[in-house]
């Protein structure tokens, strides 16, 4: 097979694939303080396999992260298209896989910063929330990016604003009800966290975080060193 139409069946591929994450995106707005989210992963790399999820990177509000996973979890999962797991060993094609929560105190991304954070983060592409937000988000990353990078209207972008639903569930969790509500399901999601990553050992040099700023699955670092590697 040649070149050319092996390229040409990678960009079919990355189509599809996008055509399909694009059509399970839409749960996002609604889903309460979430501020905005960027697609990552293969989806921004255009590294894309048949078997590949969709990673994405979810902006929350402060003080209720743990809220806004909670909510995005239970929505994609009654959906059937959340990827539970932490490990790769799962079937996880087109799951979308809530892997990385950020809040405005931890958008820049914790080193180490190399090639392969790098074309990550310059290849992030929003679909959904408010460009203000998104671009501030970038803005924070440009001193290790070297490459300064802003929020472009994409087509992709098809959601910049949060639906009415989103609106009411955020009020209704606010002030000290919410904030009793955060504490509850921390709580829980910390004792889960933590008996899985007793059940299912992260493997090399994993990159694991879950605190009130952030919560960062990814259980074993080896292909982000070998892509460094061979850059």
């Amino acid at each position: 097979m040649s070149d050319e139409i092996k390229k040409r069946r990678q960009q079919v591929l990355y189509d599809k694939k996008w055509e399909k994450f694009l059509k399970r995106a839409w749960p996002f707005r609604h889903i309460p303080f979430v501020d905005f989210v960027l697609a990552a992963g293969s989806l921004a790399y255009g590294n894309i396999r048949k078997e590949s999820d969709f990673d994405v990177i979810v902006a929350a509000r402060s003080g209720r992260i743990f809220t806004a996973r909670f909510f995005c979890a239970a929505a994609f999962g009654l959906l059937g298209w959340r990827r539970k797991r932490l490990s790769h060993d799962e079937t996880a094609a087109d799951k979308v896989c809530l892997n990385h929560f950020v809040i405005p105190a931890s958008y820049r991304l914790s080193p180490p910063h190399n090639v392969y954070w790098k074309n990550l983060y310059f290849n992030l592409v929003p679909v959904f929330g408010d460009p203000v937000r998104i671009n501030e988000f970038f803005a924070v990353n440009g001193d290790w990016l070297e490459e300064e990078k802003k929020y472009r209207d994409d087509l992709r972008h098809l959601h910049k604003s949060s639906s009415r639903l989103k609106i009411f569930f955020e009020e209704i969790f606010s002030g000290k009800f919410g904030d009793a509500i955060e504490r509850f399901l921390k709580k829980i999601q910390v004792r889960r966290i933590e008996r899985s990553l007793k059940s299912d050992a992260p493997g090399y040099k994993p990159r694991i975080i879950y605190s009130d700023r952030e919560l960062e699955f990814h259980p074993d670092t080896k292909r982000i060193e070998i892509w460094y590697s061979l850059s």
